[in-house]
């Protein structure tokens, strides 16, 4: 039996997490189109330098250029923003994400730490002429500055602007479930960055196959929750996730980037806390919960990816390319 989606079906059913896009999209020539864009989740309203939340990644296949993945596991928080962008534009939005977060707190690289920011990527050039690097820093600040907790825009917008999925248009896709258990209700909200596939491939479709020469495509998938997970548990679910994209059909291809990120908005962790030791609640890892856990995010990585196709139009791009909307 599926689970219960959240009331918006979104990332944002997570209480405090916000997300923002900036779109860009210009037709220069008959060579270059500018199809592009910046998406910006945040995990809460507060300083997430100061007030990190719990945190893990997987890597499915790594054929990608996703910055700050080695503190995430290292240390098992993030304390930034989680910026999505094209392949060129990692370096643009980095710059414009600490541009942001300098401006916030005043003690990072000054009387504290330094700060570990994380940026997923997507290879867009099939309708982006990526080597323009037409994001900049500015446009990663007015992602994250535009941010909030509504349901997420979905499809062609902001880093999904020129992605591609399943050789239909993809992009921007989210979803949300419900997990319940002795009074106690939990929220897993995924939001993924769609791009890979052939039509061949997919699963919850009968599409004629076409040739269209793109690359092998990727994927970013973001999970929050607000579940009182660590980060060891937060990898197990980001593990999931992997599940939910082969549910739809990818064989996770050689040239693919498959990059899942994971979040509890829970048992936040105090930058400025000096106490040797610290306690926090989390749900016990033999507990029947977290297989109802495990579901949830499966099922909502799958819609995700399904209504990032289902929400996205038609989109024309560089060189004369047109990427059609899918027939859902």
């Amino acid at each position: 039996m599926s689970l219960t989606k959240g009331e918006k079906n979104c990332i944002t059913d997570v209480t405090g997490v916000r997300v923002g896009h900036v779109t860009l999209y210009e037709k220069l020539n008959d060579a270059d189109t500018v199809c592009t864009g910046v998406t910006a989740i945040l995990p809460h309203n507060g300083n997430l330098f100061a007030e990190k939340v719990r945190a893990a990644s997987y890597v499915v296949n790594g054929f990608g250029k996703t910055n700050g993945l080695i503190q995430v596991d290292e240390l098992g928080t993030i304390e930034s923003p989680i910026m999505l962008t094209n392949t060129f534009s990692v370096g643009a939005v980095m710059q414009g994400t600490l541009d942001y977060m300098l401006d916030q707190d005043k003690t990072i690289g000054d009387s504290t730490s330094s700060l570990n920011l994380v940026v997923g990527e997507c290879n867009d050039s099939y309708l982006n002429s990526m080597r323009l690097q037409a994001v900049k820093p500015k446009h990663a600040i007015e992602a994250i500055e535009a941010a909030s907790t509504d349901a997420s825009v979905e499809g062609a917008v902001g880093a999904g602007k020129g992605m591609v999925c399943y050789q239909y248009k993809g992009g921007i896709g989210t979803s949300s479930r419900m997990v319940q258990s002795e009074g106690d209700t939990y929220t897993f909200g995924v939001l993924v960055l769609s791009n890979f596939g052939e039509k061949e491939q997919a699963l919850f479709a009968d599409w004629n196959p076409v040739t269209l020469d793109t690359p092998d495509g990727s994927i970013m998938m973001i999970l929050a929750t607000d579940a009182p997970l660590y980060d060891r548990q937060l990898k197990r679910m980001a593990k999931r996730m992997a599940i939910g994209l082969g549910r739809t059909g990818s064989n996770i291809g050689h040239g693919s980037g498959d990059i899942a990120i994971a979040f509890s908005t829970a048992n936040r962790y105090s930058h400025t806390n000096k106490e040797p030791t610290e306690t926090m609640t989390h749900v016990r890892d033999d507990h029947p919960i977290i297989n109802q856990m495990f579901q949830a995010v499966i099922e909502a990585t799958e819609e995700a990816i399904i209504n990032s196709l289902r929400a996205a139009e038609t989109t024309y791009g560089r060189k004369g390319r047109v990427v059609e909307k899918a027939p859902l």
